[in-house]
């Protein structure tokens, strides 16, 4: 499974929930059909044999510890790794996997607290994992079911060793390429978010180095990189931090209110008033404070992190049941013909997050988006050829005054993510070029007349100023994308027919493939912009 957004399955006055609350019923399963199998879809590469081989103890491991399965199966396929198959027909609403709570390793962001990891490798400083990135504080549970004691206590002593030997050991990722892979790549910001990515890991791993001789004896650097990708890539998070209903409190309510209201002791009005105390103060625990911490819980769950991802047109939605404590899997509308995948989606994820932690490409990704180097950095003299006009005195000023120009310098900080460190101009997929910097352009390549009537205030440009003016600004920022597209080493043509003989070879490298498909989804979606402001 992979970093994506849970739904909370939960009614309690309308919906308590931070996701709309999402409607089950259960499917029938054939006697005849196995808790869930594990096949083989065309010739699946070595890395995924060796996977699936270890997948298979999944089968009893589940059955014995309450997790149900059904209508699903485990399938190896050449293009795709593992992945869940359906079985049968499913129907909308179907549920096709069932985990109990206790099954899984979960993190409660901005600070968890896990005893077992506090006493066995943070004793002399529980800080040190209490206030790790949810991703380092899994990377640790990871590593300690892993290398150390693979019983979780927490989970009322059940051995999850088959669940952890079922992950993937390596992954094909940026982080283990080489400068000359990187470079296939034909974009700076990738290869800086990756750059930046490996100083910050290797910061977090020092840090908890220096702070736990437990730690540092048990987990290698290396340990702790492949769990960090494990969670990145298999963990999915939501905007709840409560716990599970609990009816204790609830029964100790009602039967306390029947003793009070039959001795007599107050009224029914103040028995209701203490009733509603504790039912407020459970909402309060479970939904109100959470949120209003903005808290996020990330959870890596047995089974279900077997789903793919899919960027439009999801098939499988995954939510945390409130009333039962548990994590399931179903199917959306319209459902799911038998034989076909059920993917998931981890959310709008573009090709810099899907190929920098999950190891992947998506064609035609709605969700892609480009980085163009900051308006400071582009070709002024170009822009003027291309529009016919000049960029007057104090335009450059009061866009940089303004913030409209990118930053002089790097800010970098422990945000992986920061692929946009500089201030590029974003170009999306599913938007276009941000608004504000047509905005800035419209400023820019202004006429002396047009600046002076909007009293010099780049405010003033937030809507078209003239037809005159709108061409100007939309030919700049059309030039600017040109310049960015013939700058690449390669065309798109000479991608494509890269990518033919990649598919008709042999022997080649997997980061190759996966550099060019990831330049190439990036200089196509440049092309649409191109032709979108034409």
């Amino acid at each position: 499974m992979k970093y994506s957004v849970f739904v909370i399955s939960v009614f309690a006055g309308g919906s308590a929930s931070a996701f709309a609350p999402t409607a089950f019923k259960t499917i029938t399963r054939q006697d005849s059909a196995p808790l869930f199998a594990v096949k083989t879809k065309s010739d699946p590469s070595p890395s995924t044999s060796s996977r699936l081989k270890r997948t298979t103890p999944l089968t009893g491991w589940a059955k014995d510890n309450d997790i149900k399965v059904g209508g699903v199966e485990i399938v190896a396929s050449n293009n795709a790794g593992l992945g869940l198959y359906s079985t049968q027909n499913l129907s909308a609403n179907d549920i096709v996997i069932q985990v109990p709570t206790k099954l899984t390793l979960s993190v409660d962001s901005p600070t968890d607290y896990n005893a077992a990891m506090e006493k066995n490798l943070f004793s002399s400083d529980p800080k040190a994992y209490r206030n790790s990135p949810w991703w380092t504080a899994l990377s640790i549970q990871l590593n300690y079911y892993d290398k150390v004691d693979s019983v979780n206590q927490l989970a009322g002593g059940v051995d999850i060793k088959p669940w952890i030997d079922s992950l993937p050991r390596a992954y094909d990722t940026p982080l283990h390429w080489s400068e000359s892979s990187l470079d296939e790549l034909q974009y700076r910001p990738m290869m800086e978010a990756v750059a930046l990515q490996k100083r910050v890991w290797r910061k977090q791993y020092d840090d908890l180095v220096a702070a736990s001789k437990e730690f540092s004896s048990r987990i290698s650097y290396d340990d702790f990189v492949w769990g960090c990708e494990t969670a990145r890539s298999r963990a999915f998070s939501g905007a709840y931090s409560g716990s599970a209903f609990n009816p204790i409190p609830y029964a100790t309510v009602t039967a306390l209110v029947a003793v009070y209201i039959g001795l007599g002791i107050g009224t029914v009005e103040q028995a209701a008033n203490g009733a509603a105390l504790v039912i407020c103060g459970s909402i309060l625990k479970d939904f109100v404070f959470p949120k209003l911490l903005k808290a996020q819980k990330y959870v890596i769950c047995p089974l279900i992190d077997m789903a793919n991802h899919v960027g439009m047109g999801a098939t499988g939605n995954v939510a945390f049941e409130y009333f039962s404590d548990g994590f399931s899997l179903s199917a959306l509308d319209p459902g799911v013909q038998q034989g076909k995948e059920m993917f998931i989606s981890y959310g709008p994820r573009n090709n810099d997050q899907l190929l920098q932690y999950y190891g992947f490409v998506e064609q035609n990704n709605v969700h892609d988006v480009y980085i163009l180097p900051p308006i400071r950095q582009w070709n002024i003299e170009a822009l003027e050829e291309a529009c016919g006009r000049k960029v007057g005195p104090g335009r450059l000023e009061k866009l940089d005054r303004a913030g409209l120009l990118g930053f002089a310098t790097n800010n970098l900080n422990t945000n992986t993510e920061a692929a946009n460190s500089i201030g590029g101009v974003v170009l999306t997929r599913a938007t276009g070029i941000d608004p504000a910097v047509i905005q800035a352009l419209r400023a820019l390549m202004s006429t002396d007349d047009e600046w002076d009537d909007s009293g010099e205030a780049i405010g003033n440009f937030a809507a078209e100023v003239s037809p005159a003016n709108e061409r100007a600004a939309r030919t700049a920022v059309r030039r600017a994308m040109e310049m960015e597209l013939e700058s690449k080493a390669t065309t798109i043509e000479e991608d494509e027919n890269l990518l033919k003989m990649y598919k008709e070879g042999k022997g080649v490298d997997n980061e190759e493939v996966l550099a060019v498909l990831f330049r190439l989804e990036k200089k196509k979606l440049l092309q649409e912009a191109i032709r979108s402001m034409n």
